[in-house]
């Protein structure tokens, strides 16, 4: 299934049914009585947040949704049928913006959540609306008013617990492979990921916690650079960040620091975000050097430090067990 995190679309609620005119055939009631009934309501645009959704890849191919319109009145006071809303499934967590005025106009983050995006119009006055004393048989009637038309922007950001981050390379995949049933594409060469993988990790518990396999990030990646511009706003959801370092990199302590400056960087929180850090691939260094290398980022970040493998597995149940209890702590 291909990722799509971005999509445009046009939206148009249903115009409203049009009033009529028409009167009764009654014996004593002036030129028969006005009795001719409003136009139906059109109908709505309705975004709706569905469980089972994680990419926005259906808006590609359909790009614009209009609503039914409503149902002219009818005689004897009868009311047009309001036309049917449009229902319209996006994945949980994804924002939409108003594409002309560029604001954000909701967030649909829980199962079933709704927003309406496009209002469908009014239906017009029938002829029985406008009866006075100074008007006993009006014979003119209103039109129905046209829906609510939006251009949108659509944005999704993945919900996860954890988000975890690190230069290309410093084995997430792996590690969320390691962790969940999730089977990412894993190779030894950069950009090997080049979508976000979810994968749900079982807590002692019994339930299950979403973590996220962030792809993309380099230095530069804030300003564009790179494939981590795209992919930054997926961590903005996260309550806790797992910072991969590879510790057979040239200089894992520089790496460190490039993810440090780009979050920083990148703004929305995301260096106040409670963060733990791995040392990756201990399985392939050499002991002094991890304790070089630990001793360093001791001196650098209070956050807790776990050597670990995600190949070998060691390291992840004291890993795992500072995620489950910074989660309890972290609203």
């Amino acid at each position: 299934m291909q990722f799509i995190d971005l999509a445009e679309i046009e939206v148009e609620g249903g115009t409203g049914g049009d009033g009529i005119v028409a009167f009764r055939r009654e014996k004593y009631v002036p030129a028969g009585g006005p009795a001719g009934g409003n136009g139906g309501r059109g109908g709505s645009v309705i975004l709706v947040a569905a469980e089972n959704l994680q990419t926005l890849l259906d808006f590609r191919y359909a790009r614009e949704f209009k609503a039914d319109d409503g149902k002219r009145g009818g005689p004897n006071n009868r009311t047009g049928a309001a036309g049917s809303d449009r229902l319209i499934l996006v994945p949980c967590g994804t924002m939409i913006y108003d594409g002309d005025k560029n604001e954000i106009i909701g967030d649909l983050v829980t199962p079933g959540q709704t927003l309406i995006v496009a209002a469908g119009g009014k239906g017009g006055l029938g002829n029985k609306h406008f009866l006075s004393n100074q008007n006993r048989a009006p014979e003119y009637a209103l039109p129905g008013l046209p829906g609510e038309h939006r251009s949108l922007r659509l944005e999704l950001k993945l919900i996860a617990a954890v988000g975890i981050i690190g230069l290309p390379n410093a084995g997430k995949s792996t590690l969320i492979a390691a962790l969940s049933s999730a089977r990412p594409k894993i190779a030894d060469y950069p950009f090997t990921t080049l979508i976000p993988n979810l994968g749900v990790v079982a807590r002692p518990t019994g339930d299950g916690t979403v973590f996220a396999d962030i792809p993309g990030l380099i230095e530069g990646a804030h300003a564009g650079v790179g494939l981590g511009h795209d992919f930054l706003r997926h961590i903005e959801r996260t309550r806790v960040l797992l910072h991969l370092i590879d510790m057979t990199a040239d200089d894992p302590l520089t790496n460190y620091q490039t993810i440090q400056k780009e979050l920083a960087a990148y703004g929305r929180g995301l260096s106040d975000r409670p963060q733990i850090i791995g040392l990756n691939k201990i399985d392939a260094v050499e002991p002094e050097n991890l304790e070089k290398a630990c001793s360093q980022l001791t001196q650098l970040t209070p956050c807790p430090i776990f050597p670990i493998s995600a190949v070998t597995r060691t390291g992840l149940a004291p890993l795992l067990q500072t995620i489950w209890e910074t989660l309890d702590h972290v609203p």
